[in-house]
């Protein structure tokens, strides 16, 4: 890690924050980890994160999200607890939308319980028939007087769902067709309405649950943005956590990692250390390339947020889907090499095996940060070809210019010779008049 503070993405403070997260994470985050009661686990991490202090990186109380710390964070949890970053992220994950969009009045009612760790958040965004495609989703807000909206439909694989006490909802408030008709709201947990459909299960078990809202009553100051704007909120959030989810990645793969030189170096084959085959090398090179090109990625996005990039898409996509395909690289490495005890239930190299795979698909499934690559690469193509056509267009106006200006320079050029001819002229027939004149005036003498 103090390798990677000090490459020029970070600033002081960020090596601070890091450590002090580490000695947090060193003294609780296993202690308070116990995978076979993930809602006890989620509710006890957050809430002594709060008391630490460390959820103001995640819910800031002046709205300015540092990414560079959310991913430091992460990396760090995540290496220690999947459930510890998992409490940690949603907790800025669902409140984002109201960091960046919501109001006063608003931030103030919503994100101090969730800062303190007292309460939990979700982001309510998939359906069961709108995942990856937000545009097909299907929940409405209907107008319900002058001063608030009623909120029906379900909402499917929402983490803390069911334990928490924030919501960002997104829903269908028709404005135009498809992704331009969607407002996000905040609900508040204990909503008249809201309920669990379903308790879902999953191989890394965290809290996740199918919503049902029937006609939730949300007051008009409860929402974020303007009508109409529930998908630029949700991509720009999206645009923030994309990458720290990358980090989380980075985070399981250097735990992954440390167990795979360790093994190898521990355990012995035909009378040697097992790191002696150099197919044991291959695997712990490779892994080792995969974590540190993970980690430039990362921070190369965080780092280009920071510096106020209004967009960061591409970016945020690349370090999201290699880090996680990394990540589940170097996972299946180590539990090749443990071999047997590779797969044994709940050991070290089978539980991050479990807990790397989800990355692969929430917050974008690797599929949809390709198709987001490949158009922000068409789009990139298309921009430089129009800035070579600029280019090649100003290049012969300037040409044309200087065309212009030496025709110019050599008519005048031109007009200068004519009039000096003609002044030469002048003074030659003004000297043969002067000449004829004395000629004829010494003949008049004479």
């Amino acid at each position: 890690m103090q390798d990677l503070l000090a490459l020029p993405f970070f600033e002081a403070r960020h090596a601070d924050w890091a450590a002090e997260v580490e000695a947090w994470a060193t003294a609780n985050a296993d202690r308070l980890t116990d995978h076979h009661d993930a809602d006890g686990s989620a509710r006890a991490l957050a809430r002594a994160m709060g008391e630490a202090g460390l959820l103001r990186a995640a819910v800031p109380a002046d709205g300015a999200l540092d990414v560079r710390a959310l991913c430091l964070a992460r990396d760090i949890l995540a290496r220690h607890s999947g459930l510890a970053d998992f409490a940690f992220a949603m907790q800025g994950l669902g409140t984002g939308a109201i960091t960046l969009f919501g109001g006063d009045a608003l931030r103030a009612a919503a994100l101090p319980g969730v800062r303190a760790g007292t309460t939990l958040a979700a982001f309510a965004l998939s359906e069961p028939e709108a995942g990856s495609d937000v545009a097909a989703l299907a929940t409405t807000a209907t107008r319900d007087g002058e001063d608030s909206w009623r909120i029906t439909g379900e909402k499917t694989w929402i983490s803390n769902g069911g334990i928490a006490g924030s919501y960002v909802v997104f829903a269908r408030t028709g404005e135009a067709p498809g992704a331009r008709g969607l407002t996000a709201f905040w609900v508040p947990g204990d909503a008249p309405g809201l309920s669990v459909a379903e308790r879902i299960e999953v191989t890394a078990p965290h809290p996740l649950a199918r919503l049902r809202f029937e006609g939730v009553r949300v007051p008009d100051a409860h929402r974020i943005g303007a009508p109409g704007d529930g998908f630029k909120v949700a991509m720009a959030t999206l645009d923030v956590f994309r990458a720290t989810v990358g980090a989380a990645a980075l985070g399981f793969a250097r735990r992954a990692h440390g167990l795979l030189v360790g093994r190898a170096a521990a355990r012995r084959l035909f009378g040697a250390p097992l790191f002696d085959q150099q197919m044991t090398q291959a695997a712990i090179a490779d892994s080792a390339v995969d974590v540190e090109a993970a980690a430039l990625l990362v921070y190369r996005a965080a780092w280009l947020k920071d510096q106020g990039v209004a967009r960061v898409s591409r970016e945020a996509s690349m370090a999201k889907l290699f880090a996680t395909e990394a990540a589940q690289r170097v996972a299946d490495r180590c539990v090749q090499l443990h071999g047997g005890l590779g797969v044994v239930r709940d050991s070290a190299p089978e539980t991050l095996y479990r807990e790397v795979r989800a990355l692969r698909v929430y917050e974008g499934a690797s599929e949809i940060q390709r198709i987001v690559i490949a158009r922000a690469e068409r789009e990139r193509a298309s921009q430089e070809a129009i800035a070579r056509a600029e280019s090649e267009r100003a290049s012969q106006e300037a040409i044309a210019r200087a065309e212009r200006e030496r025709a110019s320079q050599e008519a005048i050029a031109r007009a200068e010779r004519d009039r000096a001819s003609q002044e030469a002229i002048a003074r030659a027939e003004r000297e043969r008049a002067s000449q004829d004149g004395i000629a004829r005036a010494e003949g008049d003498r004479a």
